[in-house]
């Protein structure tokens, strides 16, 4: 019997993801994720000069490293690419279900972030770090039109995408949807709207909070303003305040915690 085209599809998308690599660079990103025993790990390229400073991560990792000159690194990398005399192949993490992470524990409040079109790498890594830094328990955008899981990105992280959840999902209205179901309060970051965060959670502290945040400019598409449970603003000093969307994420997620 014939497979339908969508269970058809499921499969290329998934062969296709078990085929991708990913080629991250620096000496801090390529140390963590040497470290991580979640990352698949398939070729390490270095200078000299970086296999001694990275000696005891190679080690760690049973990996053999290739060694190359300096003028002419053999990693396939843009050339604008700061690699610091360190590459490594990878595949990308896989942090299973965005049910099974985003449940929490009972000692602390879960928080969340999605990011709607957010596309900078840059950004992105920022935003991860925050997470860490603030407990985040995962940092969710859709498949399309985001940040793919890069070097640029993990670069930016500085050691945060190995430890800090990073998932894309098919569809951001659906993943709030089900974050809902969670008993998560959905906040939309909107500098317009006339209530602020703190306001929008005070008295419920404890319950778990995803914060949506969208790509500058645009802000949030339509449809993902419509699923929100609210829309908030970050309390600014002024009459007027912009902050860049990584920077709005950690303020952000500062004012939904117990302080």
């Amino acid at each position: 019997m014939k497979k339908p085209a969508w269970v058809i599809e499921k499969e290329k998308s998934r062969r296709a993801r078990e085929a991708e690599t990913v080629w991250l660079f620096g000496l801090h990103a390529v140390r963590d994720a040497l470290m991580n025993p979640r990352r698949e790990k398939l070729r390490l390229v270095v200078t000299r000069n970086a296999a001694d400073k990275l000696a005891d991560a190679i080690e760690a990792s049973g990996m053999t490293a290739e060694m190359s000159d300096p003028r002419k690194f053999a990693a396939p990398l843009d050339a604008q690419s700061v690699h610091q005399g360190a590459a490594l192949e990878v595949r990308p993490l896989d942090w299973g279900s965005m049910g099974d992470l985003c449940i929490g524990t009972p000692d602390r409040a879960p928080r969340v972030i999605l990011l709607d079109r957010v596309t900078d790498p840059h950004n992105v890594g920022a935003i991860l770090r925050s997470a860490e830094v603030f407990g985040a328990l995962a940092v969710i955008a859709p498949r399309h039109h985001s940040a793919p899981e890069t070097g640029a990105l993990a670069k930016t992280a500085s050691g945060a995408l190995e430890r800090q959840p990073y998932l894309r999902v098919r569809n951001l209205a659906q993943a709030m949807d089900e974050l809902r179901g969670l008993g998560y309060l959905v906040l939309g970051l909107d500098g317009e709207a006339e209530q602020t965060i703190e306001a929008a959670v005070s008295g419920r502290r404890d319950r778990p909070v995803a914060l949506v945040l969208g790509a500058e400019g645009p802000g949030l598409r339509q449809k993902t303003r419509e699923t929100c449970d609210e829309l908030v603003r970050i309390n600014f000093a002024g009459e007027f305040g912009s902050l860049n969307v990584s920077n709005a994420a950690a303020v952000a997620l500062y004012a939904s915690l117990e302080h």
